[in-house]
């Protein structure tokens, strides 16, 4: 990364939240986003937000975004896959919402500069989910953003987007595409393997209100876990193993959280039996059992450490 491109990274400056909310009003009326746990975000402390990815990854994050700017006046800087940046107009929309291509550099960058980040781990795979997806983390082996976080001491916030993954029905998805005749196509002129990373960059085909392709009015849930302290790992951004071991802590949190809004919103719908045993108690005990689980890792981290010191 050159010195002006760095800059022109960090000289973003948010919409205003006026902006924001004219933006966003139609959206938010349509799916009447909720969310819970905001209270876990320290507003003064860069932190790098990780979630799970849903179907396309476009109409639950401008809810998200916004409600981070409303409550807590920040406005994280989104790591976007770089196929996006070789879009035009769609990429300069993207860069007017604060996105840039998801770039070790570019992360540095911000991190040096102490800014807010969100990440999606699943990426382009996760954003182009296959049939029975939903609600599916797919991170592959993927370790670089808890490798980042470790070595600049950032605390990382779990959080879950649920709602997105249902308003829109896949029709047709890749692997239905790479074993048609277009598939078969595809991979014969090279096309498949160079441009479409195997199929797998494949946009599914959706419908969401009849035939359409506008989303269902399906209600969005978001929920902010408590934050995960990635100071015991500090000193081993290096060991492959300790970093699987704290993405296995952030996957654990955010698969809590989509189980816990999927039971609140089936609560909600009356669909569920014990509807009336989800109560804002029921979060409470969720996130102290995560507390205690990111606690306990703490401690076995630390008492490996002394281990590992006492052999030396």
């Amino acid at each position: 990364m050159t010195e002006g491109e760095s800059e022109a990274v960090l000289a973003f400056k948010p919409p205003t939240l006026a902006m924001l909310r004219l933006w966003f009003a139609p959206a938010r009326g349509w799916h009447r986003p909720s969310f819970i746990g905001v209270e876990h975000v320290d507003p003064s402390r860069p932190t790098m937000f990780v979630g799970n990815h849903t179907l396309y990854g476009i109409q639950d994050v401008p809810h998200i975004l916004y409600e981070l700017r409303r409550v807590h006046g920040i406005f994280p800087r989104t790591l976007s896959d770089r196929v996006h940046f070789e879009v035009p107009v769609w990429r300069d929309l993207l860069t007017v919402f604060g996105c840039v291509e998801g770039t070790r550099e570019n992360c540095r960058a911000l991190m040096r500069a102490g800014q807010h980040l969100m990440v999606f781990p699943g990426g382009q795979r996760e954003v182009f989910k296959r049939k029975n997806e939903a609600c599916r983390l797919i991170w592959k082996e993927r370790i670089g953003f808890v490798t980042l976080a470790a070595a600049f001491g950032y605390p990382i916030v779990p959080f879950a987007s649920l709602g997105a993954d249902e308003s829109l029905h896949i029709a047709v998805d890749g692997p239905d595409i790479m074993s048609s005749p277009i598939g078969k196509l595809l991979r014969a002129s090279g096309i498949a393997d160079k441009y479409l990373r195997g199929g797998e960059a494949l946009p599914p085909l959706v419908r969401g209100l009849g035939l359409t392709w506008i989303p269902e009015p399906d209600r969005f849930f978001v929920s902010f876990g408590p934050p995960i302290s990635t100071s015991a790992y500090r000193r081993r951004a290096k060991d492959v193993a300790a970093m699987h071991e704290l993405r296995a802590k952030v996957a654990s949190s955010i698969e809590a959280q989509l189980e816990f809004l999927q039971r609140m919103r089936r609560s909600m719908s009356g669909e569920d039996a014990n509807a009336r045993r989800v109560r804002t108690s029921d979060w409470d005990k969720l996130v102290v059992g995560l507390e205690t689980q990111a606690e306990r890792a703490k401690r076995r981290v630390t008492s490996r450490t002394k281990a590992i010191k006492n052999r030396v």
